[in-house]
């Protein structure tokens, strides 16, 4: 796994450019990322939305780069931002779709839509990605799926391990995150999570090492591992994990930056062209790095 962020997007300067079409892009935190990817040469961007906001807001924030960025308009209308920016993807116009003033909802219908849409695979997912101390580590699924079964837990895992191969590891180890470490017939999660741990030990979910449930003590501290007499190549060691829930995955995700203090992004995958649904109230730097980290999800 890449070491921090920068070397990320240092690998993807190097190897992956492509273009990203910005979904709604009237607004100042998302235009803020066009200029920094152009100006740190990683991305081409297409803003799609109403032409006479952007250009002003453009004018006002960079006045010498204003002119140096394709715009579509669609005018105020967020939906038929999204649907054209999904559509542009469709025909090849672009490797990225960036959502910008639109809502994530509005973003994730446009591009799921069954006959216009961009979906490859029955499940998407959204995987975080976080600059710890010790290397970039992963999240899923806190952005899409609100309380995924056994089988959508599959599909988030091998999500998850297929950005993590992307980003550097050959071999992810992944924790399944419950409230306990110990399998409990009340709790659901605690049942799935020893499931798709023995379906990885089976071979079903190739690549990785799975092991779970684990609490999160136990996941990431060898030492609490060691003292609840947890063994496992995963434990204290985790470098992806898989929440149970939506609510567990955001609180989780919210916390690693307002609480921690950490640099993020993340992606959904599962679509054609990813995906970036960051939230609106995100900086700039915040949704180019989503860019870099869709790019590094692409094939070379």
């Amino acid at each position: 796994m890449y070491k921090n962020f920068d070397e990320m997007v240092a690998s993807v300067k190097a190897s992956r450019k492509g273009t990203v079409i910005i979904a709604a892009a009237q607004t100042e935190s998302v235009l803020d990322a066009a200029i920094l990817a152009k100006q740190e040469d990683l991305a081409k961007c297409v803003l799609v939305g109403d032409q006479a906001q952007i250009k002003a807001l453009l004018e006002k924030m960079a006045p010498e780069q204003a002119g140096g960025f394709e715009i579509v308009d669609t005018g105020s209308d967020l939906v038929k931002a999204t649907k054209v920016s999904v559509q542009l993807a469709r025909e090849g116009s672009g490797d990225i779709i960036l959502k910008g003033k639109a809502d994530s909802g509005q973003m994730l219908r446009a591009a799921l839509d069954k006959e216009n849409g961009l979906r490859v695979s029955e499940v998407i997912s959204d995987v975080l990605a976080y600059e710890h101390p010790e290397g970039l580590k992963l999240l899923s699924d806190g952005g899409v799926n609100l309380a995924p079964d056994l089988n959508e837990k599959v599909a988030i895992v091998k999500n998850a391990v297929q950005v993590a191969h992307s980003l550097g590891s050959p071999l992810p180890k992944v924790a399944l995150i419950t409230a306990v470490e110990t399998v409990n017939p009340k709790m659901q999660a605690t049942l799935d999570a020893a499931i798709i741990s023995r379906m990885n030990a089976r071979n079903q979910i190739p690549g990785c090492l799975v092991e779970g449930p684990l609490a999160f003590d136990n996941a990431v501290d060898i030492e609490a591992a060691r003292l609840k007499g947890v063994e496992s190549p995963v434990a204290g060691q985790a470098e992806v994990f898989i929440v149970p829930n939506i609510e567990a995955g955001n609180i989780f995700g919210k916390m690693l930056t307002y609480y921690c203090g950490y640099r993020v992004a993340h992606v959904v995958v599962g679509t054609s062209a990813p995906i970036l649904i960051p939230s609106r109230a995100d900086r700039g730097e915040l949704k180019m790095l989503c860019m870099a980290m869709a790019l590094a999800c692409m094939p070379k």
